[in-house]
C-alpha cells in the first residue's frame, strides 16, 4: 500500500536532508541540526503562501517558481 505524503517541502543543510510539512512545519522525514531547523521554520513562516503555491503547481506537473532564501 502506498502513503501519499503531505504538502512538504525538501530543506538541506551540512549534507542532512529533511521534509517539512508546509501546514504545520512539522519533519516528516529526515533530520537537520536545531539551528538549521529553527532557521527552515523561519524562512516557512515567511513563505508559506508561495510554498502552498508551488505544491499545487507541483500537483498539476506545472514548472516551481523561485522562493528567496532567508535575508
Amino acid at each position: 500500500m502506498m502513503t501519499i505524503a503531505p504538502p512538504h517541502f525538501h530543506a538541506e543543510y551540512a549534507g542532512k536532508e529533511a521534509h517539512f510539512a508546509i501546514a504545520s512545519g512539522e519533519i516528516i522525514a529526515g533530520t537537520l541540526s536545531p539551528r538549521a531547523t529553527r532557521l527552515v521554520r523561519e524562512w516557512l513562516e515567511i513563505h508559506r503562501s508561495e510554498l502552498e503555491e508551488n505544491w499545487q503547481r507541483r500537483t498539476q506537473r506545472q514548472p516551481l517558481k523561485p522562493i528567496a532564501p532567508l535575508p
